[in-house]
């Protein structure tokens, strides 16, 4: 029952791409998988590392050019120990960690990641939103791009979806800006990477954080403001380890902060931001139906030392979730129990 889609056409799909970090390989392994079983992405959401891999999958799809191929070459060839790109003071351990914290600016610029995805999204004739637009009548106007990705604006209190909302609470064009400069937002993991400013079009700006602040998965970018039937399936992906309570340390590798013995409020708040709300969300029937979850408990978020053995075992397990997931997909079994319009949540 494989991807039964009830009417005749071409497998297409919609993308939910959580956050994880170096966990984000598996997320890229699904996504080979779902290509490999025909699938065609139309649009794809992101979240920090979802953010990263969404903005070249659209870019790919967008060009024509997207397959398992590129998409592998993405995971495992990334140089992800240059992402660890800390100041001067920031080396120094556990000083440059503290050093770091106390600034309230992170304990790495995220210049090699901003840089990185704004030169494969060139590299796919994709520099502004405008490049990821699509004509879709169906959609609503703001929402006729290939890619959105989500972000925390910490100065209007706000999750905001990129580009849809740069016209409604910045004032800006959203065809002129810059996707790099949206993923670099999404993945700036408070206190890790530096946080983002955006100028709104008075000049005043705003502060933005990871989306996985407010929504780390947020499986229902896509669907219909009137709650009508969808016409494709939307899949998430998500990588994030398994519960109960992973330690500050388990979940992210190699980075222990400044303290001593219980685990400080400021690790408890973290390790639940990026864990505690998706094991919350994916516990619910219509979410578990659609979402391939990644087995990613042997990687941390930050975990950029990670070997090229360890990169394809991930790619892998994504792959092989996907896989098994698209072996019992029903399509029109899925909108019979969660879309029809006699279904009460």
């Amino acid at each position: 029952m494989a991807g039964k889609r009830g009417v005749a056409g071409p497998r297409r799909a919609d993308l939910v791409l959580s956050g994880g970090g170096v966990k984000g390989i598996g997320l890229v392994g699904a996504v080979g998988a779902l290509t490999d079983a025909g699938y065609a992405v139309q649009r794809v959401s992101g979240t920090s590392a979802g953010s990263l891999v969404g903005a070249v999958v659209a870019a790919a799809a967008q060009r024509g050019v997207l397959g398992s191929e590129l998409v592998r070459e993405l995971a495992i060839g990334l140089p992800y120990s240059k992402f660890r790109d800390s100041g001067p003071l920031e080396r120094i351990p556990l000083f440059g960690t503290a050093w770091g914290l106390l600034r309230e600016t992170g304990i790495y610029r995220g210049d090699f990641a901003h840089e990185w995805i704004r030169g494969e999204l060139a590299n796919l004739g994709v520099v502004t939103f405008g490049d990821l637009a699509v004509d879709d009548d169906h959609l609503l106007a703001e929402r006729r791009y290939r890619l959105v990705v989500t972000v925390t604006d910490l100065t209007t209190g706000q999750l905001v979806r990129l580009p849809w909302d740069y016209q409604r609470v910045y004032g800006l064009d959203p065809d002129e800006q810059s996707v790099a400069d949206a993923v670099r937002a999404s993945m700036a993991i408070p206190f890790l990477f530096q946080p983002v400013t955006l100028r709104d079009a008075a000049g005043q700006p705003s502060t933005l954080v990871d989306g996985g602040v407010l929504s780390n998965f947020p499986i229902d970018s896509f669907d219909r403001p009137d709650g009508g039937e969808p016409r494709w399936p939307t899949f998430g992906v998500a990588v994030v380890p398994y519960l109960p309570a992973p330690s500050f340390e388990e979940l992210i590798p190699g980075l222990r902060l400044p303290c001593r013995g219980e685990p400080s409020l400021l690790e408890s708040l973290i390790t639940t931001m990026l864990a505690g709300h998706d094991q919350t969300h994916l516990s619910q029937p219509w979410v578990k139906a659609r979402a391939i979850q990644v087995d990613s408990t042997d990687v941390g978020v930050l975990d950029f030392d990670i070997t090229r053995a360890e990169a394809e075992a991930l790619y892998d397990k994504g792959y092989a979730a996907a896989a098994e997931f698209l072996a019992t997909w029903d399509w029109p079994a899925y909108l019979e129990r969660f879309r029809r319009a006699h279904y009460v949540d």
